[in-house]
């Protein structure tokens, strides 16, 4: 009885200070998305300001693209994993994360070698190390982050079954929801040289491939979200092997923490795009965002009540217990 109760004792004090790292992780992730929306959207966006060409301005400017974005999606990451540990459990989470990680990796890896299936693009060296000298570490970090807080909004939308049928469906949704991000984000980080678009000439090919190839939206190629869609598909299907659709819309979805790294990863890019002469690309970016996003917080009195246990432990939290 007693050994039972200790376990009890030191499961809920783990729990409780993955749930702290992972709030605190968000606070800042959250500060520091919205500081780079509001930068880039007035005094990092053409003409720049006289003040910002001081050597101690310029000295500050350069520390800040070299680690400011880094440190954004790290704090994402250790937000989405933090909080997934919480509700599912550290090994359970880390499986998660390994998946969606070396996944979504790969595919970025054979994207920038042989441009399937996004197109023929590459990164700069503004988003920090890269592996294998073509992905920045931080891309598929924020894959991770970004896919845990789909399956989440899932959760609310979906009826939760875990037959195989359902867990396509689910993977299909998720895709979806984690695609509607990159309605602002490619044409945002195209525009600020994060990634290049390298279109091959497309005229001798078929009306197919000159419809998918061409870019046609800020230096956009189709071919770009049809990667997303399929790659987030096929990384959804596999997290949802390890946490099937019944514990994500039990345990996960009825949180609000999701929901919230989902709509602060929009503030950038869309600002981005609303403040340099992208002003369709940012509205429909954050129409994008915004209707998984209403539609999950509209079907939150239908949710578990699960998500009950996530705030009282926020309470205990908050008193010191």
């Amino acid at each position: 009885m007693f050994a039972t109760n200790s376990t009890d004792d030191t499961d809920r004090v783990t729990r409780a200070a993955f749930l702290r790292v992972a709030y605190i992780a968000l606070l800042f992730h959250a500060i520091l998305s919205t500081f780079s929306a509001f930068a880039f959207a007035t005094f990092l966006a053409p003409p720049y300001p006289s003040w910002l060409n001081t050597p101690r301005n310029q000295d500050v400017l350069a520390f800040g693209f070299t680690y400011g974005g880094q440190t954004t999606v790290v704090l994402g990451a250790i937000a989405g994993l933090g909080f997934l540990a919480y509700c599912i459990g550290v090994r359970r989470a880390l499986s998660v994360f390994a998946i969606s990680f070396s996944l979504s990796l790969a595919s970025e890896l054979t994207g920038t070698r042989t441009g399937f299936p996004f197109g023929v693009y590459g990164y700069s060296d503004q988003l920090g190390y890269k592996i294998a000298h073509l992905v920045p570490f931080n891309i598929p970090t924020s894959w991770f982050y970004m896919l845990v807080a789909s399956l989440a909004i899932c959760g609310r939308l979906l009826p939760a079954k875990d037959d195989n049928r359902s867990r396509w469906w689910w993977a299909f949704i998720g895709g979806t929801v984690l695609t509607a991000w990159d309605v602002s984000m490619d044409p945002a980080m195209v525009k600020t040289h994060h990634w290049i678009w390298s279109v091959p000439d497309l005229s001798n090919r078929d009306a197919l491939t000159r419809f998918i190839g061409t870019p046609f939206f800020f230096g956009m190629p189709l071919t770009n979200w049809l990667g997303w869609l399929l790659t987030g598909i096929l990384v959804a299907r596999l997290m949802l092997i390890v946490v099937p659709p019944s514990v994500w819309a039990k345990q996960v979805s009825p949180s609000r923490f999701p929901l919230v790294l989902y709509g602060v990863n929009g503030l950038l890019p869309i600002a981005i795009c609303l403040g340099q002469d992208m002003a369709l690309a940012g509205v429909l970016g954050f129409l994008a965002m915004a209707v998984p996003l209403v539609l999950a917080l509209r079907a939150e009195r239908h949710a578990p009540r699960a998500g009950t246990r996530v705030r009282g432990i926020s309470d205990a939290i908050i008193a010191g217990e």
